[in-house]
């Protein structure tokens, strides 16, 4: 096909979503929703007839747009305000992770019939929070909740990918290695996550004294600057076997926080980026997807879906929170803004390209799984923060 005219489709795609952006704000109806649909509308299968199937395309790109969306999110995230939401969304985004993994893996072992591993490999894909689809929802309705409940949710959104990446990563190991320890990943959990840390803290720091003293002539340098930033970051932390996405949100933070001149204008740049990024990875993962596959795991995602919202989720936040100091309404709302969104499916191309036994079905699974979720839970966020009484008016 001629660039031109992939870029004119690539261009209507993106217009068409940001149109049905503006409708479902309206509708209530999360965003990310409305950028799948246009994606799978746009698919070989649907009217656009596109025809896509490069999953390691489609994993890179997911990887590159998940750094964007987290660095811009730790850039409008306020230290002062989330530094007491931080020991609770850090024990939903390491304990909570974990129990959600075990619950929905024993689920789909003793109700699914599967493996063990391949269970917990579901429970892993599907364990974290999607920060994009937190960040948006929650912005979008501009819901204004009580205390420490949206910093606590965006934290946690934004920090718990890190623990889902090793674990999936982790298991698709283990399938694809059968003879392999699974005491192995202890060591390399330590490493993801003091590496990621490291490197967050200290490139963050140094990303602060370079945007400080360094004088630019061209103020649209800057923007440039940092996004070459958010690579290298990425890209050193990943190479030195650390968490590449727990790095660039640390890193963000750091920027976000100190008083630079250029920092109005980084965040509103960072944001339209982000917004990008969603657009280009839900459409993506759109085209990637085939409905007609759907079918075939419509009776197991939804037992899933309906599994991990209802038991798995909120037992995993009740157990992580048993020490925070949180009302009943609260911890009921945090169980139900456990979105799934990009990530799981993002995340599922793992076994995918690893040559995992049944992957394919997995993906679509998967897939099945966020698509439940975003619609069920997503939509009826602004009916439960009211019912819960957990919005400001209502106190």
């Amino acid at each position: 096909m001629p660039i031109e005219r992939q870029l004119l489709i690539a261009s209507v795609l993106v217009l068409v979503s940001i149109l049905a952006s503006k409708i479902s704000t309206r509708l209530g109806v999360p965003a990310l929703l409305c950028f799948l649909g246009i994606g799978m509308l746009a698919g070989s299968e649907g009217v656009g007839g596109i025809y896509f199937d490069n999953t390691e395309l489609a994993q890179s790109l997911g990887v590159v747009a998940l750094a964007f969306i987290l660095f811009a999110g730790g850039l409008d995230t306020n230290w002062s305000t989330v530094r007491a939401a931080l020991w609770p969304a850090f024990s939903l985004a390491t304990i909570g992770v974990i129990l959600t993994t075990v619950l929905v893996g024993l689920f789909s072992f003793f109700v699914l019939k599967l493996s063990l591993l391949q269970g917990l490999l579901i429970g892993a894909i599907i364990s974290s929070t999607d920060a994009a689809a937190v960040f948006s929802v929650l912005r979008a309705q501009d819901l204004k909740l009580r205390g420490r409940l949206a910093s606590i949710l965006e934290l946690e959104s934004g920090s718990n990918d890190p623990m889902a990446v090793f674990l999936t990563i982790g298991l698709t190991e283990l399938i694809v290695t059968p003879d392999q320890s699974p005491l192995v990943l202890i060591p390399l959990f330590f490493q993801q996550m003091f590496i990621g840390a490291l490197c967050g803290l200290l490139c963050g720091w140094c990303a602060v004294l370079v945007i400080k003293r360094l004088h630019l002539d061209v103020e649209g340098l800057y923007p440039v600057l940092t996004i070459a930033l958010v690579i290298f970051i990425y890209g050193l932390t990943a190479t030195l076997k650390g968490s590449g996405f727990l790095a660039v949100y640390i890193a963000g933070i750091l920027l976000g926080n100190h008083p630079l001149r250029q920092a109005d204008s980084l965040t509103r740049f960072h944001d339209g980026l982000a917004w990008l990024m969603q657009i280009a990875m839900f459409l993506t993962l759109g085209l990637l997807v085939f409905p007609s596959r759907l079918r075939d795991v419509m009776i197991g995602g939804l037992l899933i879906a309906l599994f991990q919202i209802f038991v798995a989720r909120p037992a995993s936040v009740f157990i992580s929170l048993l020490l925070a100091r949180l009302g009943l309404g609260e911890k009921l709302f945090i169980s139900w803004v456990g979105l799934r969104g990009a990530v799981p499916i993002v995340l599922a191309t793992f076994p995918l390209l690893a040559g995992a036994p049944n992957a394919s079905s997995l993906f679509d699974l998967v897939f099945f799984i966020v698509l439940a979720s975003v619609l069920l839970q997503g939509t009826l966020i602004p009916f439960v923060a009211r019912w819960l009484k957990v919005t400001v008016s209502a106190v």
